[in-house]
């Protein structure tokens, strides 16, 4: 594995599981009310053109740390339309 991937894949499971305490304190909970849904939304098409680009450009770690981001991300938009 070159040095670049592995730095790419590293940076990409940190910043995707940055994403887990929310989504999991907001399906335990189910409290949205202090997450702001205008920035997730924005967020959300950020990620997914982020993937677009990295299926694109074959780039393996932004395609995979935008797919699983993108999921959770969905989840907590989800979240916050279901209980505000």
């Amino acid at each position: 594995m070159s040095l670049e991937l592995f730095i790419g894949l590293a940076a990409a499971t940190l910043t995707t599981i940055s994403f887990l305490p929310q989504v999991y304190r907001s399906l335990r909970t189910r409290d949205t009310r202090s997450i702001s849904l205008g920035m997730y939304f924005l967020f959300t098409i950020g990620i997914s053109l982020w993937l677009v680009y990295g299926l694109l450009s074959h780039d393996l770690p932004v395609t995979l740390a935008n797919g699983v981001t993108l999921v959770l991300a969905l989840i907590v938009v989800v979240l916050k339309l279901r209980y505000g």
